[in-house]
């Protein structure tokens, strides 16, 4: 009796241990990838409210969450910089690299408001002439994807950058997010030209990441009519890049009031009764990049199917 008892007791025990252990081995399921202050890329959830962009292999720069867990705004730049800036340590994601050269530092950072300028050492300008232009976007919006910095100046010892380092092209004295990203020009003429930031998705290591491209077009449409034509087109001119929105969906309506953009769609926009988060959020990031708003609702039929708000955005 004694022995059964005793048997009964240890395989409780052990049970209980194994359970115990097995609940904390086991992952939770990742909803997204976020890039940690430590260049660890972690599975965490819901937190890492800060976006960098990273050079592709393909020579785009990829937008992904990082987090940034300082509490001034200097602090979250330094970090943020510094995550921008090739190390020997490195531990970035697998084909996404930083854009800033090693050995670049930051002389001083000022904050005023709305605005920043950012001092870097002399060694930002050894910068290769093939990367010189996705460097400066590359810190350009990572920079002003931070809540409240609407403007940047760039200085390096002191001084005004004013032209990239080897070709020589002008740069503004103060940048805003206007400043062009992922540069691609079908254009016949420069009559009737505008630009356009559509968000497409690039598959590394199995996750999905999105890449902002900045189309100039000969097309006077309202921008969310190109950028719903140019996501549900069979073609895409870069075969890395893709969208998962059906060729059969249509824009029937659009409508701006203040803040809000209504998009309405036919039902090809759904899938199993539910909009893609991938299809959703393409969308969503392109119209975000594209008007003053910090609202999209999203309908099928006039019936509203999703409300996406700048806060949502992954």
């Amino acid at each position: 009796m004694l022995r059964k008892k005793a048997m009964r007791k240890i395989l409780v025990t052990t049970m209980s241990l194994f359970i115990i252990l097995m609940l904390y081995f086991i992952p939770t399921t990742p909803n997204e990838r976020v890039l940690n202050t430590n260049l660890e890329l972690e599975y965490i959830t819901g937190i890492g409210n800060n976006h960098i962009y990273l050079l592709n292999d393909d020579h785009y720069l990829v937008y992904t969450k990082i987090l940034l867990d300082e509490k001034t705004v200097e602090a979250k730049l330094k970090m943020l910089l510094s995550n921008l800036t090739k190390q020997d340590t490195s531990k970035f994601p697998t084909g996404l690299h930083p854009t800033i050269p090693e050995g670049t530092k930051i002389e001083k950072i000022e904050v005023e408001e709305n605005f920043v300028t950012i001092d870097f050492s002399k060694e930002l300008l050894k910068v290769s002439s093939e990367n010189e232009k996705r460097m400066i976007e590359s810190i350009v919006h990572s920079v002003l994807d931070l809540e409240g910095i609407t403007g940047l100046s760039i200085q390096v010892e002191g001084e005004t950058l004013r032209e990239y380092p080897h070709s020589k092209e002008k740069l503004p004295e103060i940048y805003t997010k206007d400043f062009s990203i992922n540069q691609v020009f079908d254009i016949d003429h420069y009559q009737n030209t505008q630009k356009v930031v559509i968000y497409y998705l690039e598959q590394i290591e199995n996750e999905n990441y999105y890449v902002p491209v900045t189309k100039y077009v000969n097309d006077e449409r309202d921008k969310i009519q190109i950028v719903v034509e140019e996501l549900t087109s069979s073609y895409i001119y870069e075969p890395n890049l893709m969208s998962l929105a059906k060729e059969d969906v249509q824009l029937i309506s659009h409508e701006l009031e203040d803040e809000l953009l209504v998009l309405n769609f036919n039902e090809a926009l759904l899938q199993e009764g539910k909009i893609q988060e991938e299809v959703l959020y393409t969308f969503a990031l392109s119209a975000f990049d594209n008007y003053d708003i910090n609202t999209i609702s999203f309908q099928v039929n006039g019936v509203e199917k999703a409300m996406v708000q700048t806060k949502d955005l992954p």
